[in-house]
C-alpha cells in the first residue's frame, strides 16, 4: 500500500510545471500579474472570527535567491515570523532530510527534480490535531508549490482544519497554488490568501509588515 501511494503521489506531482519566489525563473514568471501583493478570495473562505489554536509552518530558504541574491533569511521565512508574531501562533519550519544547495542554479535543479522525486520531511508536526488553523507558506517554485508542501499536506489528516496560504514569488502571484492545495485538503476551509514579491519581503519589510497586517485584518485574524 504504501508503495502504491508512493507511485500515485509521483504520477500527481509530475504532472505540475512552470515557473520559480524563492527560487523564481523569471524567464516563465507571469508578467500580467507582477504586483508586490495579491490577496485572493477563495470560494472556501470563512471571514468569521477565528477560534481555536493557530499554527504557521512555512517552507523557506536561505542562500541564492532570484531577485535577492545571497541573502540569510528566507523570504518566506520574514513573511512567516510577521504572520505569528501578529496573530499569537506557533510556528514549524518544514525540512527536508536533504540538505538544499545554497547556490541558484543548485536550487532549480533539484526543485524540478523533486517534481519526480518528492522529498522526505526531516520533522514533524507532532500535535497537528491541537490546531484548528494553520497558515502555509512557502515560495513559488516552477508555477506552483514545491513539491515538499505537497508532501507535508499529504502526511496529515486535516480534515475540517482552515488553511490559509501566503507565498512569495518573483513576478507570478500565486499561480494557482491555493487551487493546488484545495484539491489536495478537499475536506479542509481555504482561507484567502496571501502573495508577496520576494524581493519586497527581503528588502521592504515595513511595506511587507503593513500588507501582512492588513491581510490578516481583512481575514478576521487581525489584533
Amino acid at each position: 500500500m504504501k508503495k502504491l501511494l508512493s507511485i500515485m503521489l509521483s504520477a500527481f506531482l509530475y504532472m505540475s510545471v512552470t515557473s520559480c519566489g524563492e527560487a523564481d525563473s523569471s524567464s516563465t514568471a507571469n508578467s500580467s500579474n507582477n504586483t508586490d501583493i495579491q490577496a485572493v478570495n477563495s470560494e472556501k473562505a470563512d471571514r468569521s472570527s477565528p477560534d481555536g489554536k493557530i499554527l504557521v509552518a512555512y517552507f523557506s530558504l536561505a542562500g541564492e535567491q532570484y531577485e535577492v541574491g545571497v541573502i540569510e533569511k528566507g523570504n518566506t521565512e520574514i513573511v512567516a515570523e510577521m504572520i505569528a508574531e501578529t496573530v499569537g501562533a506557533d510556528t514549524f519550519k518544514i525540512e527536508s532530510t536533504e540538505e538544499y544547495p545554497t547556490t541558484y542554479d543548485g536550487l532549480l535543479d533539484i526543485s524540478k527534480k523533486e517534481q519526480n522525486d518528492p522529498p522526505q520531511i526531516a520533522n514533524t508536526v507532532d500535535n497537528i490535531s491541537d490546531y484548528d488553523t494553520i497558515f502555509l507558506g512557502y515560495p513559488i517554485w516552477w508555477g506552483d508549490t514545491p513539491t515538499i508542501i505537497k508532501v507535508f499536506l499529504q502526511s496529515y489528516d486535516l480534515s475540517g482544519k482552515t488553511i490559509i496560504p501566503f507565498c512569495t514569488h518573483g513576478g507570478s502571484g500565486l499561480s494557482g497554488t491555493d487551487k493546488t492545495i484545495s484539491e489536495l485538503c478537499p475536506d479542509s476551509t481555504i482561507g484567502e490568501s496571501l502573495a508577496i514579491r520576494g524581493s519586497t519581503a527581503q528588502n521592504d519589510r515595513d511595506s511587507t509588515k503593513e500588507s501582512v497586517t492588513k491581510w490578516l485584518e481583512e481575514t478576521g485574524y487581525g489584533v
